[in-house]
């Protein structure tokens, strides 16, 4: 592998003359002598960077001043993260069947958990560190470029746990093909391979996170959340690609709000406002738990309460908030990366430190003094937090066991970074197995060649790497075109036990690599929550029930909106319904609108008051005129039925029955066929009706005039011409009915527009020209009856019957004309009942104006019935 330096000292000499030669003749190793790391050599060298150290308040370089680790925290976690990767090269070490003749060796640094320190960690990584008092040669003849190192350089570097830190690497160290392997930097902005070509990771992208975080809020359906986090690259990224995938879910930013890395109280103050003046209970936190911190404290002295904390991975499982926060925190939910249930051996090499073995190590023997409040003779430690209080410890006893104390170092009940730590481990060393079974003229490089695994180019590796797939303790790991792992995460639920202590509950999981609705699984029933037995409600607007739909607020988030009830005949069935569903045309909305019920079918039926009155009086009309048929058939041989031109009375009496009849044609379900019928047998009926009246008006008025000397006229009003007039008269409407049958008959049709909760089942004229024809011919016939009978009205004839006729062509004018506009601006069944009362309001007066005198006389004034009183003016 080409070193850096040696690459720098190259491109110095290309443009310095003399003074790059001068420059190639020796390696000057810049600044002071780093002594702090943990190393063992090895074929290969992995090179790791873990924040060993942190800064328990957040804040920003000066640049007046040199940094320095001396005055951070030190971090148990981070630690057990670095034995991790240890062990995981000592068991590869150990094992036969994987890199069985190549010797994995480690080299780790700290990263302190900040750019300067980590930039500085990584160049020594991947240059060497001179060995003591000697400048770093360059050797001409070997690919490192540079001699005389005490530690091998490393080809490969697992590391930073920051995205931040990670980016300012991958720009470094990027031209030079060097891979970077990170364990716990998440942000999705590191999946840009154009930018980032050589990096990959064991830790799910943010990209996943930020989906399982956006369906578990719509899960409990709050919809009106706080998004915070400090001012970094992930956190920028992380609260972006939320904001984005929210919206799909129907979910709502009640603010956004970035506080700065370094907290000042109004930073703080100000973040704080923001939280109490918004209705949000629910807050979602991309930050390290250094920033929560403070955070919390100023939560605390605010005294805000009842607040749904939801934790992203970066600090969804840091116990250590717990100690100080824990009333805060209860009920907190987090997503964090996949757990190992266990890596077999760890717990025993964790524990397995003496005094002994810990003295070879600055960060092992800071970790022993600060775990036992002990003084290590000859101690290496140069982090001593408070000098004063360092140089009152005792001396180590050194009958210090792990086993004796509890300690986040050798908690391996959470194994989530570390085994992300394992899995990087094993990511190279597979690798490194797949360039060692390359077989020369089939390998990947320029004419099939392959790499020499005891002395390749890092960008040989990382092609490698990005091919790798291999099982991890029954995993199968893999990765996408990015460098991605396919990302699993276990919902976690921050519970307080008995003892006030924490339990991290798994109460459910997050699979990408399921479909979409069956992703995320959660179990309800074991969550504890911050305040009662149930999720709080976080919403800017309340749920819009079925039956309404969501009706969007001008100028404001779409999780504020009124609800509006859906319009007659729609419908929602589910909650916050952004449209209302149109019924189909037999349904209609019920009162809630939640729900499509058949609709009403309306029609005048046999079953109902009116159907059945007119029904009633339809038949007693024609039983009328059939009795009153009997009754003049029984006094035929009377002067009074004889005078009265009795055979067209006898056949008016039928057809005025059949009238009566008729209107039962319109009562009950309408069908095709009965609509065809039911108009045509109207109209026919009361042709033959006013035929015969017309005939029979004829009849009288030549008859009067045939008395006059010389005429000759009866001849041609004789029987059979009588009955020729009638249905001669009744032949025009049935040639109208057939031509309205055959060119547009009436029909049964389903009305809904008249009301569109109903179905009126009504018949349909077909052709408006044909109905009004069939309704005009019956009143020219009613015309011509009433003229005549006008004129024949005054004959001196005491059986003259003309008065009559013409009274009741006044009342069947009268009902006709009075049909008209009422038939015209009703619908539905009554209309049906209007032309019904019409037929029979007619037929009536036809049939009382005519018959009741006569029949007065044949049953009350049987005297007056004679051919004396007939023929007396």
């Amino acid at each position: 592998m080409a070193l850096v330096a040696a690459k720098l000292l190259m491109l110095l000499s290309l443009f310095g003359g003399k003074s790059g030669s001068a420059a190639l003749d020796n390696c000057v190793f810049m600044g002071e002598e780093e002594t702090n790391n943990l190393y063992e050599d090895g074929d290969v060298v992995i090179g790791g960077l873990f924040p060993l150290h942190y800064s328990p308040l957040s804040s920003l370089p000066t640049y007046k001043t040199k940094p320095t680790l001396s005055t951070y925290n030190f971090s148990s976690r981070a630690l057990r993260w670095m034995q991790t990767m240890t062990f995981a090269i000592k068991e590869i070490n150990q094992r036969n069947n994987l890199l069985p003749h190549l010797k994995l060796g480690f080299h780790i640094r700290d990263s302190g958990d900040n750019i300067p320190a980590s930039l500085k960690a990584s160049l020594l990584l991947v240059n060497g560190q001179p060995e003591r008092g000697k400048g770093l040669e360059i050797d001409t003849d070997s690919n490192l470029g540079c001699g005389a190192v005490s530690q091998a350089v490393s080809p490969v570097i697992i590391g930073d746990a920051g995205s931040g830190v990670s980016m300012a690497l991958l720009r470094n160290l990027g031209s030079f093909h060097i891979p970077l392997v990170s364990y716990f930097a998440s942000c999705s902005c590191l999946s840009n391979q154009r930018e980032f070509p050589t990096f990959m990771r064991t830790m799910p992208s943010d990209a996943f996170q930020i989906r399982a975080l956006a369906r578990l809020v719509s899960y409990f359906g709050w919809t009106w959340v706080g998004v915070i986090g400090a001012k970094s690259e992930y956190a920028r990224f992380a609260i972006q690609l939320f904001l984005q995938e929210s919206v799909h879910y129907g979910v709502c930013a009640a603010y956004t709000h970035l506080y700065p890395v370094a907290l000042s109280q109004q930073d703080v103050d100000e973040l704080l406002d923001n939280i109490q003046v918004a209705s949000s209970k629910v807050i979602i936190n991309f930050s390290s738990e250094s920033e929560l911190q403070t955070i919390l404290r100023e939560i605390r002295r605010r005294n805000i309460t009842d607040l749904q904390w939801i934790a992203s991975e970066a600090w969804s499982t840091a116990k250590s908030l717990w100690e100080k926060f824990g009333d805060l925190l209860t009920g907190t939910l987090g997503f964090a990366i996949r757990r190992a249930e266990a890596i077999p051996g760890l717990k025993q090499h964790l524990i397995s430190l003496r005094p002994s073995y810990i003295h070879d190590s600055a960060y092992l023997a800071e970790f022993w003094e600060e775990m036992f409040n002990c003084r290590l003779n000859g101690s290496v430690n140069s982090h001593s937090h408070g000098v004063d209080k360092y140089l009152d410890r005792c001396p180590c006893k050194g009958t210090e066991d792990l086993k004796d104390v509890y300690s986040p170092y050798s908690d391996v009940t959470q194994l989530r970074v570390s085994y992300n730590v394992y899995k990087a481990v094993y990511l190279v060393a597979h690798a490194l197995q797949d360039m060692s079974d390359c077989i020369i003229g089939q390998g990947p490089f320029l004419n099939g060649t392959c790499a020499d695994p005891k002395n390749f180019q890092s960008w040989q590796l990382i092609h490698y790497m990005k091919h790798t797939n291999f099982s991890a303790l029954g995993e199968k790991v893999s990765f996408d075109q990015n460098g991605d792992p396919i990302a699993y995460y276990d919902l976690l639920n921050w519970q307080r036990m008995p003892d006030g202590s924490l339990h991290l509950v798994k109460v459910g999981f997050y699979d990408a690599s399921l479909p979409d609705g069956y992703s995320l699984v959660i179990n309800d029933s074991v969550i504890q929550w911050p305040v009662g037995k149930k999720a709080s409600r976080s919403v800017c607007s309340d749920t819009c029930p079925p039956g309404s739909r969501i009706a969007r607020r001008k100028g404001e988030p779409i999780c504020c909106f009124d609800c509006v009830p859906c319009a007659e005949g729609e419908v929602s069935y589910e909650n916050d319904s952004l449209e209302c569903s149109r019924c189909s045309e037999d349904r209609w909305s019920n009162k809630a609108r939640d729900l499509c019920i058949p609709k009403t079918i309306e029609f005048l039926s046999y079953h109902e008051i009116m159907g059945i009155v007119l029904c009633v009086v339809s038949v007693l009309g024609a039983c009328i005129s059939l009795s009153i048929l009997a009754l003049f058939f029984m006094y035929k041989d009377t002067p009074l039925v004889r005078a009265n031109n009795m055979e067209l009375s006898f056949l008016f009496l039928v057809f005025l029955a059949v009238c009566f009849l008729v209107g039962l044609l319109f009562i009950g379900e309408p069908s095709d066929w009965l609509c065809r019928f039911r108009y045509p047998a109207f109209g026919i009926s009361f042709a033959l009706c006013i035929s015969c009246l017309l005939a029979k008006t004829g009849v009288v008025l030549m008859a009067f005039r045939s008395t006059l000397p010389g005429s000759n006229v009866m001849k041609w009003f004789g029987p059979k011409q009588q009955r020729a007039s009638v249905f001669l008269g009744t032949a025009v409407q049935v040639i109208i009915c057939l031509i309205w049958l055959i060119s547009s008959p009436p029909h049964a049709h389903n009305n809904t527009d008249y009301h569109s909760a109903t179905i009126i089942i009504e018949c349909v004229t077909g052709s408006e020209v044909g109905f009004w024809c069939v309704l005009g011919y019956i009143g020219i016939l009613a015309c011509m009856c009433f003229l005549m009978a006008f004129l024949a009205r005054k004959l001196p004839d005491n059986f003259n019957e003309a008065k009559f006729i013409t009274f009741s062509m006044l009342i069947f004018f009268a009902v006709w004309i009075t049909f008209i506009p009422v038939y015209v601006s009703t619908a539905g069944k009554y209309t049906v009942a209007v032309h019904v009362f019409a037929i029979l309001t007619s037929s009536f007066g036809l049939l009382f104006c005519i018959f009741a005198p006569k029949c007065y006389i044949i049953i009350l004034k049987p005297e007056e019935n004679s051919k004396k009183k007939m023929m007396h003016k």
